[in-house]
């Protein structure tokens, strides 16, 4: 009798594509995603376009559900299948759709019956977009020279003020618009 531990593995197939490529794909997949649906988001609130929210026994199915059943996909397909070439494109492509369903509503993660517009939710996103750009468009740590680290070491000051600003003007932005969106979702739909 063969037990499992004995039988000879299958090699791997030899990777036909480059991890930060595939980055790059899903940091595409990612944006374009948030950005559509901020955009649906607000013009079903604001009436602009018809309601086609998926309800189940008057209970709305939030779009992160969407985003945890295809990541659940793309990650087994990926862990099952080893996707190479054109398929792991698509694979990648789509794990960026996935995600940016799933992080465009995180502030609902953390805080349960939380408003859509909330503030964590678009600073999730910012950070999941710059880890896509960062593993998307760095050299490798091994390849890093001296001056690598001076320009990281500058680049990262500038994205620390950088930071600083974008969430002193989110403030005053939420500050403005807010009370606004939330009024707007209230008046929506259930």
């Amino acid at each position: 009798m063969i037990f499992l531990t004995e039988m000879p593995l299958p090699p791997y197939p030899q990777i036909a594509h480059h991890p930060r490529k595939l980055a790059r794909v899903s940091l595409v997949g990612f944006i374009l995603t948030f950005i559509l649906a901020r955009a649906f988001v607000f013009m079903i609130m604001a009436r602009e376009m018809p309601n086609f929210y998926f309800f189940l026994h008057g209970t709305h199915v939030h779009h992160l559900n969407y985003g945890i059943f295809l990541l659940a996909g793309s990650a087994g397909y990926a862990v099952f299948r080893h996707p190479t070439g054109r398929a792991a494109e698509v694979n990648a492509l789509v794990y960026g759709i996935a995600m940016a369903l799933t992080f465009d509503e995180f502030g609902m993660w953390l805080h349960l019956g939380g408003s859509y517009w909330q503030r964590t939710s678009v600073d999730g996103v910012i950070i999941v977009a710059a880890l896509f750009a960062l593993f998307g468009y760095a050299r490798s740590i091994r390849r890093f020279e001296a001056r690598h680290f001076r320009a990281f070491a500058f680049v990262a000051v500038a994205v620390l003020g950088f930071a600083c600003v974008v969430y002193r003007a989110g403030d005053r932005l939420g500050a403005m618009f807010g009370p606004k969106l939330q009024e707007l979702e209230l008046s929506s739909s259930p």
